[in-house]
């Protein structure tokens, strides 16, 4: 639900995302909502009650819009989102939820000052937010929200490895990734990316993945899913030592 649906309809049609709507596993709509009002003018939005600058969208083309989807488009795993500052806190965990729970979607774009809260009781499920900072409308991150969750759907990527070994997915930010050639600027690949030894390459990603979350995101590590195994419990111990001496020497 957006007014702005030809911007959001071109960037879900392209890419991945594209050919996966093509090969039908997924289906993204876009709803103008001022094809929903009852004026001829297709005004949305009026002045706020109480005073204040700008304008706020209006709860009636708003429900239009959102009754006409529920009644050709939701099923019995639907839920409303409204995109928001005020929302809960966009992550991978979310998006995997959403993916688990529901299979269809409908995602509430707002703009100028905001929605009026009536629509947001009577219709919305709940609201997200793609963090602590405000854009000038949800577009943007209605099409995060969009793009994560149905980049997990079964088809859409080939195989489950394409998603399951990147950022977030385990609790660990991902490994570095390099291409050829071998040598660019004077900085060279790792040798053991090329030396054709899996389990040493296997071996070395993971604890680059610890060090990377430990430098930077130390508040999402969790030391204990690495209790399962000797070898796991041995690359944690290497990994948290040379992390310490790198920040011992400044590095």
């Amino acid at each position: 639900m957006t007014l702005f649906p030809e911007t959001v309809g071109d960037m879900m049609s392209d890419s991945i995302l594209g050919r996966a709507q093509d090969r039908g596993f997924i289906r993204i709509e876009t709803h103008q909502i001022r094809d929903y009002t009852t004026n001829k003018q297709k005004q949305v939005d009026d002045y706020p009650y109480g005073g204040g600058r700008g304008a706020v969208m209006q709860a009636d083309p708003l429900y239009r819009c959102w009754a006409y989807i529920r009644e050709h488009f939701a099923t019995e795993r639907s839920r409303t989102i409204y995109m928001s500052p005020c929302g809960e806190t966009f992550t991978q965990a979310k998006a995997r939820q959403l993916l688990a729970d529901y299979d269809h979607l409908i995602l509430v774009c707002g703009h100028y000052e905001g929605v009026d809260q009536r629509f947001l009781d009577e219709c919305v499920d709940e609201e997200i937010s793609l963090g602590d900072f405000v854009l000038t409308g949800g577009e943007i991150p209605a099409m995060a929200v969009a793009d994560a969750v149905c980049r997990m759907v079964p088809g859409v990527l080939p195989e489950a490895a394409c998603y399951e070994d990147e950022s977030h997915w385990n609790g660990l930010l991902e490994h570095p990734q390099y291409s050829r050639p071998a040598e660019w600027h004077g900085r060279a690949v790792p040798e053991v990316l090329l030396s054709g030894d899996h389990a040493a390459v296997a071996r070395w990603r993971r604890k680059q993945a610890i060090l990377r979350t430990l430098d930077r995101r130390p508040d999402i590590f969790r030391p204990e899913q690495f209790q399962g195994s000797k070898q796991d419990k041995k690359l944690l111990a290497e990994a948290m030592e040379e992390h310490r001496k790198q920040k011992g020497s400044g590095a």
